[in-house]
């Protein structure tokens, strides 16, 4: 990432100097020793780092700061105040500098925020690139919404972007609740605060105890040292519980009152840590079965569900699977370092009328596989599971139809032909025996 970085520097060898030690860390520097002249020219071209001094002639560090703020540029301001100044680098960030250093500054001290910085916006670039990379619209793209199941999905999605509600996502296996809880998170109001999440099936109830809650040094056997849980970390963004339904009736006790009281104790722990985190849950379990029969506590459920988002499985919304089916062409191709441009149209026709039972995951997957297996520019059947390709629908002959004897014949022909002539294999895999095979195999021959 090409980082542009302007310096505003009325002493001409603080100036030279800056410039110098930023060009050799490979970043794209311009300067000015004059605050007019420097406010010109951010006016004219776009930096992500503006470095200044408090006092300039022209125009001082704070009206620069002030003017960039007001004209809503993205761009992060580091101001460099004179020795015992504390005050104009109090006023800085309250107009919103991102950082102060005084003068005399260590280099090293300013090259550190400033490489801060930069991951910063690596961070927040990426977020921008989750976002438009299945391309929806500049406001909330980031999921494919071809079909009207899918754009209720964003609109609901979109009505709670300047909310901070907890959530709760439902769908079966492979949907993509994952990435709909990250489209909440970043195109939420804590889009540029911490996105962290755990998969509550994974662990036991004593280490996911310890994953969520962190622990004191001497909690437990192992415990050599204090560690910090992912509610935590993740104080002021968002935490993703995956697979919620499967967390013990204990934990979810735990859970609730952090939930109502913003605060828990460590493993292990005497003292309350306060957090403030937004919940975001997902199971593949129909929940409110789980509340009724009592294994799911119905205040931890009100709690989180205060708004609830359904996940359509892929074969109810199947004019999403193209565009979904071109994204992972795209995406893996690039990773195989192939050029294939597309799909035959039987081999669309066979990804449109499979049922996907794996969802969205299981396409994924399938596209990995034929981008791996393809030899030329566009994915042919053959490069489809051999389950797949009995899917796929055959131009009719209005003078001839097959019959079922035929059709039999040449699905356990590609299933043998799978299995490399193994007729056992077959056979069970077919569900039938050796002897069902042979006489299918010996029709028409």
């Amino acid at each position: 990432m090409s980082i542009k970085i302007f310096i505003a520097e009325d002493e001409e060898i603080t100036l030279k100097h800056l410039m110098y030690a930023l060009k050799n860390e490979g970043y794209t520097v311009s300067g000015a020793r004059d605050g007019l002249e420097a406010w010109q020219k951010i006016k004219k071209e776009h930096f992500d780092i503006v470095i200044t001094d408090i006092k300039m002639p022209g125009l001082d560090g704070l009206s620069l700061l002030e003017g960039i703020k007001e004209k809503g540029m993205e761009t992060d301001v580091i101001v460099i105040t004179g020795f015992g100044s504390i005050d104009s680098a109090v006023e800085a960030m309250k107009k919103g500098a991102y950082d102060y250093i005084t003068k005399p500054f260590n280099l090293d001290e300013l090259l550190l925020r400033v490489r801060k910085i930069c991951e910063k916006k690596s961070l927040e670039r990426e977020n921008i690139a989750l976002k438009i990379s299945l391309g929806i619209d500049k406001n909330l793209p980031a999921f494919i919404a071809k079909s009207t199941k899918m754009k209720e999905v964003i609109n609901v999605i979109r009505s709670i972007t300047a909310s901070d509600c907890n959530v709760i996502i439902t769908g079966e296996s492979g949907v993509g609740k994952g990435l709909i809880a990250k489209l909440i998170h970043y195109t939420g109001t804590r889009a540029n605060r911490p996105f962290l999440a755990i998969n509550c099936a994974i662990f036991t109830e004593e280490l996911l105890a310890s994953e969520l809650f962190g622990h004191e040094r001497g909690a437990f056997t192992g415990a050599v040292s204090t560690k910090k849980g992912l509610l935590e970390i993740a104080d002021t963004g968002t935490l993703f519980l995956d697979e919620i339904a499967e967390m013990s009736p204990s934990l979810q006790a735990k859970l609730l009152k952090v939930v109502e009281d913003r605060e828990f104790f460590r493993v292990g722990g005497t003292r309350p840590v306060k957090v403030d985190v937004r919940f975001i849950a997902a199971t593949n379990q129909d929940i409110n079965g789980l509340v009724t029969k009592g294994t799911f506590r119905k205040d931890l459920f009100y709690r989180l569900n205060v708004m609830d988002i359904y996940i359509p499985p892929l074969r109810e919304r199947r004019e999403d699977i193209p565009p979904l089916c071109k994204y992972f062409l795209e995406k893996h191709s690039k990773k195989a370092r192939k050029e294939i441009k597309g799909f035959i149209r039987e081999t669309m026709e066979i990804l449109k009328s499979y049922s996907y039972p794996g969802n969205v995951r299981e396409l994924e997957n399938i596209i990995e596989r034929a981008v791996i297996l393809e030899q030329t520019s566009l994915v042919q059947p053959k490069n489809l599971p051999v389950t797949m390709q009995m899917f796929q629908i055959e131009t009719i002959d209005p003078i001839r139809l097959k019959t079922i004897d035929e059709l039999n014949r040449e699905y356990a022909l590609k299933i043998l032909d799978h299995l490399e002539g193994n007729k056992t294999r077959a056979a069970k895999m077919l569900g039938i025996s050796r002897t069902s095979l042979w006489r299918i195999l010996r029709e028409k021959e």
